[in-house]
């Protein structure tokens, strides 16, 4: 298979990183680090969440982050939204885009929003439409595409039904979430034969989790099925707080060294960006989760 020669990074870290921090983190590191990563070179980064503070307490202040942000040219900022209430917050505020998300298990769609796959896609239409009004872009996600921490396995139809009713219902892209990293290289395969099967590669979208060290393996069978856009996340912070176990996201770093190292422009300085990774992740008094960051500070380079 060949493989694209540009490849659009999404940038979690800021909403999908942060949310998982059990200490409050200040406004103007927030804000800071989605500056700094724009100016590394990542053009599309979540800012922020607009769900109850109740639930997810470190999203609090993600007005104040979205419209304190300097906007850059070329830059989006995008912010999950799972209801109207939460899309007019975000609209309000400045996002550029929204993203909401569904499951493809029953069981984390119930612990996680109290709700059905189908009753979470009934909500999402208000939104769609109330964002199609407003000319935002909508994108959508479907959690536990390669397993759940509830279910277990979960059917690849079941990814594709959901993925396919987002896009119907107007979302102009969907990420497909290994929540738990438990995906593997022929488990991924699988699973994108069986999407694009139905759905074009422009319309898809991975976000990795690398529990299990496999995240870059899964990302490297994505590329070869045609899919040019890649969650990740800086020095790999995140997690999921629905789903015990998860480690973060993969770490932007080491997704960019793998591409630059395969010829694939990523439009990011891996330079630039290692030190914003080595930065945050001081600011929050750990050690990067990215081994090619490490490895790239330790040679001083």
């Amino acid at each position: 298979m060949s493989l694209p020669q540009r490849v659009t990074l999404v940038e979690v870290g800021p909403r999908d990183g942060l949310q998982n921090e059990s200490n409050t983190i200040d406004l103007s590191i927030k804000i800071q680090l989605i500056s700094d990563l724009a100016d590394a070179g990542l053009n599309v980064i979540e800012a922020g969440s607009f769900v109850n503070p109740k639930w997810v307490p470190q999203m609090a202040d993600s007005d104040a982050v979205i419209s304190g942000l300097q906007k850059k040219a070329g830059v989006r900022h995008a912010a999950l939204t799972p209801n109207l209430k939460g899309f007019e917050r975000a609209l309000a505020a400045g996002a550029d885009e929204v993203s909401m998300f569904a499951a493809a298990s029953e069981d984390f769609s119930q612990k996680n929003i109290n709700c059905s796959v189908n009753e979470s896609l009934e909500r999402f239409v208000p939104v769609i439409s109330a964002a199609s009004d407003a000319g935002l872009p909508v994108r959508g996600y479907v959690s536990c595409v390669l397993g759940c921490p509830y279910e277990g396995e979960v059917a690849r139809e079941k990814v594709r039904e959901v993925s396919t009713a987002l896009l119907d219902m107007g979302c102009y892209e969907v990420a497909l979430g290994d929540t738990i990293g438990t995906g593997t290289v022929g488990s991924m395969s699988r699973l994108l034969d069986c999407i694009l099967a139905d759905i074009p590669a422009s319309q898809i979208a991975v976000h990795c989790h690398d529990t299990y060290g496999q995240a870059l393996a899964n990302i490297l069978v994505a590329l070869q099925h045609g899919i040019t856009i890649i969650d990740s996340s800086v020095s790999g912070l995140g997690g999921c707080p629905y789903a015990s176990g998860a480690s973060g996201n993969v770490a932007t770093e080491d997704v960019v060294y793998m591409l630059h190292g395969m010829g694939i422009d990523s439009g990011v300085d891996l330079k630039k960006l290692v030190i914003v990774g080595a930065r945050v992740s001081r600011l929050l008094g750990r050690q990067s989760n990215s081994n090619a960051g490490r490895a790239l500070l330790s040679e001083n380079f």
